[in-house]
């Protein structure tokens, strides 16, 4: 058929140079597209609009199309009537374009004239898919991101200089977005060269598209300014409040998506996320969320997303929000709101301090008329639905204590946030440590109350926990996702964690936006298709989800509309299956979900708590530079990995150099931060380094492990200190040198034990030498008088004392001596100098014989040794030296 139709055409269409028509360019439109950029090619001639036909359609004819629509780049080229078959003449059979052409006028095409015919029709009409002259790049979606215009060569970021919220909203309607609900700027520019556009966009927001809002000049002629204009667009664009027909301050709660009015379930609908919309609405605060089933006023479709509001935000679309699952509100239970009515009212600050009576059933719906300036919120867990528990009050974001936390505990938390019920209460910072104050400790909920602030505690601010004990929780409305696949990370079963449980999803009515959006949360690229050809799969499992409905605003498969969560959603087969046309980096070194901590390691060090620094970024474990490493960035490397604290920030690669990417470089910390991933560094990759100056830590070892809970169990902290760190060390260390000294002091002790033993023996033996020679001294001295007594007999028991001369001995008038005559050789001798007894005390050694007492005998050199003068009465002094004394 394709071959007739072009020997057909040889035989019958002239080939015809492109002219001008009536001396101007062919006036073009795109028609029955998502946007203006896109559709049916339709063009003008003699005042009637008329199709192209697809023969030799290309992307090179599709790019002129765009370039004269002021459309930007063309990313389609669909021909077979792809926008539906279009009415009237086809004016044009064919157009040959080079691609750089401004007009389809000055392109080479086919006669204009009327080609209907049996052989030609509508069935055949080309179409065009044009990016659009403005692009939102960047972003986690199609509807969010960085602005960026088509300057008919290449994409140009636009100033953040001058740039308005009317013109943000012309861009988020001109590209279907919905509502812009924050113009964020300030991103900077990727390099200093880098080409901005030269013009500043003056919208005031009721433009049909940028391209015809007025422009100006950047001031000076260039609009370099702090960075590049971002952009974030809603579906969710208003809300009301209805009562009888009539928009005011208190009523049912509507939301405005996608141009159409929809009453809000009251499924998981909070106080906070009423003060939010009060807020809005210039309706002052939230007295109460009334609840119970009501007419749904227009009898329109309830809208079951479920927003997670903290009580802060400016607007309800700023919330974090839930679509996927939505309960079923067929009954009319829709969200309900009281505002006190006066933005510049005050209301009385609730009692927190007093809690709720034991076994009262606080409701949720309603709440006391007073203002609660306090705030909930969960961090570190990538879902509004698990992570740190936090409260807002004075000015700061504070966490809860885990002493006494519990699934009660987490049931009234979870409850507040509008996250069902608590599957997990989690400790010991299972999320990370918090910073800031410790609002409450010893919490003791039964269960029931409507704020976590209101149960039993030690009260406000009391508490004796570090941020290492920080609470946390997983709730039922906790999400997750990942594909199932053995051999590729970017195709395979898709399951979604539910519950608490992992469960499959079911591909009806699943089209290409929906697989695009789950490409691109994944990271898998922004397209993917369905694989039907697969298996069914093995195994039994929930299969969670079915009739999930993405629009181009969801960033993320939470936000899809879809039918009730329910465990048999649909059939085995119809399980889904999908492949993603990008390759993934693996997210996680392990199994997909995981934390900050997961996601840093350390190698190469002599325990589990020293070593050098490694993270895992884009697929792969790479290392950090050691410039600016210092003892603060080691201590937050210490605290995440729970390895107590820093005790050294190792440089010039100590333990060794890594291999692979060199992922961080001039990481700057305070020491304070939760996580690495808090602290400022350069962008990733980034370096100047070489792996010699890979950092490392040395930490305390103190290890805090968190164990895997089963749901519903409480997760305490098993510190096991490392036995091999230096703290370690030191204390095995003092502990020998304490049992060191105290062997010693023992041995000591029993050898002064001894010795008092020994000295007390010799001194009583002593004192019985003394006594007896001084009687037998004074014997002697009486028997001097009478020649004829014998005195050569000495004592019991005592050998004959021999006669030492003493030189020098001092005269008699000094010593006031008596002098004793000469005996028998058998008696005791004495001389002329006379004879001294000298003994020293201090000089006897106990340890020497068991029975001696230490005879000295007198010497010219014994100068060591006092005298002992021993008297009688009626009698001198009688000094005895070096007497030799031997005990038989």
């Amino acid at each position: 058929m394709a071959l007739g139709r072009h020997l057909s055409l040889q035989g019958l269409c002239v080939l015809l140079l492109g002219t001008m028509v009536g001396g101007q360019a062919l006036e073009l439109r795109l028609k029955d597209g998502a946007h203006r950029c896109e559709g049916r090619v339709e063009v003008k001639h003699q005042g009637e609009w008329g199709t192209v036909d697809d023969l030799d359609w290309t992307l090179k004819d599709a790019s002129v199309v765009c370039r004269q629509l002021g459309c930007g780049a063309a990313i389609g080229f669909p021909g077979g009537a792809y926008f539906g078959p279009g009415l009237g003449p086809i004016w044009l059979l064919y157009t040959s374009c080079d691609g750089t052409e401004s007009t389809v006028s000055d392109c080479r095409h086919s006669n204009i004239i009327d080609y209907r015919n049996d052989s030609y029709s509508h069935d055949w009409d080309a179409g065009v898919v044009c990016s659009g002259f403005v692009r939102l790049a960047g972003g986690d979606a199609p509807c969010s991101g960085r602005v960026e215009v088509y300057s008919g060569e290449a994409w140009i970021p636009v100033s953040d200089g001058n740039f308005t919220l009317p013109t943000a909203q012309v861009i988020c309607a001109e590209l279907g977005c919905g509502k812009a609900v924050s113009v964020l700027g300030h991103e900077l520019f990727r390099e200093s060269s880098a080409r901005v556009w030269a013009e500043e966009f003056r919208c005031e927001g009721e433009e049909p598209e940028l391209w015809v809002c007025p422009r100006v000049p950047c001031p000076g002629g260039t609009c370099h300014h702090s960075g590049s204009a971002q952009v974030v667009c809603s579906a969710y664009s208003e809300v009301r409040l209805m009562t009888n027909g009539s928009s005011q301050c208190e009523g049912q709660v509507e939301v405005k998506i996608s141009g159409q009015w929809r009453a809000l379930c009251a499924s998981h609908w909070s106080l906070a996320n009423a003060n939010v919309v009060c807020r809005q609405l210039g309706c002052g605060v939230a007295i109460s969320t009334p609840g119970g089933p009501r007419l749904v006023e227009g009898g329109d479709q309830i809208l079951t997303a479920r927003f997670h509001c903290s009580g802060a935000e400016s607007f309800l679309w700023s919330c974090p929000v839930t679509a996927l699952g939505g309960p079923d509100c067929s009954h009319g239970n829709t969200a309900s709101v009281i505002c006190s009515g006066n933005q510049t009212q005050v209301l009385p600050q609730c009692n927190d301090s007093m809690a709720e009576p034991a076994g009262s059933a606080a409701s949720v719906e309603s709440a006391p008329y007073c203002s609660d300036s306090r705030q909930l919120r969960v961090v570190g867990g990538a879902s509004p639905c698990a992570g740190r528990v936090e409260i807002f009050d004075q000015g700061s974001w504070g966490t809860i204590c885990d002493d006494g936390w519990d699934l009660d505990d987490a049931h009234v938390v979870c409850r507040q946030l509008g996250c069902g019920e608590a599957l997990n209460a989690t400790g010991s910072a299972h999320f990370g440590a918090g910073s800031g104050p410790i609002w409450l400790d010893d919490l003791n909920c039964t269960g029931k109350e409507s704020h976590v602030w209101r149960c039993p505690s030690r009260g406000w601010g009391r508490h004796d926990c570090r941020h290492k004990q920080d609470a946390g929780v997983i709730c039922s409305e906790f999400l997750a996702l990942r594909m199932v696949n053995e051999d590729q990370q970017c195709a395979g079963w898709l399951e979604v964690f539910y519950n608490g449980t992992w469960g499959s999803v079911c591909r009806s009515p699943m089209e290409d936006i929906t697989v695009s959006v789950i490409c691109r949360q994944l990271g898998c690229g922004d397209s993917g298709s369905l694989n039907s050809s697969v298996g069914l799969r093995e195994g039994s499992r929930p299969r969670w989800v079915d009739g999930i409905r993405c629009q181009k605003t969801d960033t993320s498969l939470w936000q899809c509309p879809s039918d009730p969560w329910n465990y048999t959603s649909c059939s085995p087969k119809e399980e889904a299956y999908i492949s993603c046309a990008g390759r993934r980096p693996k997210s996680c070194p392990t199994a997909a979900p995981c934390t900050d901590r997961e996601k840093l390691r350390l190698r190469g060090g002599d325990s589990k708590c020293s070593g050098r620094v490694e993270v895992w970024h884009s697929g792969s474990w790479g290392t950090v530079c050691d410039d600016s490493w210092s003892l603060a960035e080691a201590e937050v490397v210490c605290q995440q990995l729970g390895c107590g604290q820093a005790l050294e920030a190792v440089q010039s690669a100590a333990f060794g150099p890594g291999n692979g990417s060199i992922w961080l470089d001039e990481v700057r910390c305070g020491g304070r931060e939760s996580s690495l991933w808090d602290c400022a560094a350069e962008p990733w990759g980034q370096s100047d380094c070489k792996h010699e100056e890979d950092a490392g830590v040395r930490c305390s070892g103190v290890r805090t492990t968190v164990p895997t809970t089963i749901a519903g169990t409480r997760t305490t902290s098993n510190s096991l200190p490392g036995i091999f760190s230096l703290p370690g060390i030191l204390c095995l260390i003092l502990g020998a040198l304490l049992f060191l000294v105290l062997v010693i002091l023992m041995t000591q002790l029993l050898r002064w034990r001894a010795e008092r033993r020994a000295l007390s023996s010799y001194e009583d033996a002593l004192a019985e030498a003394v006594y007896e020679e001084l009687d037998y001294l004074l014997t002697q001295k009486e028997g001097l008088g009478s020649p004829d007594q014998r005195t050569d007999v000495p004592a019991e028991n005592y050998d004959d004392a021999e006669e030492v001369p003493v030189p020098g001995t001092p005269s008699a008038s000094q010593g006031n001596e008596e002098e004793v005559p000469p005996e028998k050789e058998d008696g005791v001798r004495s001389s002329q100098t006379g004879s001294y007894l000298n003994f020293s005390r201090e000089a006897a050694d106990p340890g020497e014989g068991e029975e001696s007492l230490w005879l000295f005998q007198g010497k010219n050199e014994d100068a060591g040794y006092d005298d002992v003068e021993l008297s009688a009465l009626g009698t001198s002094p009688v000094t005895f030296c070096d007497a030799v004394l031997t005990r038989r």
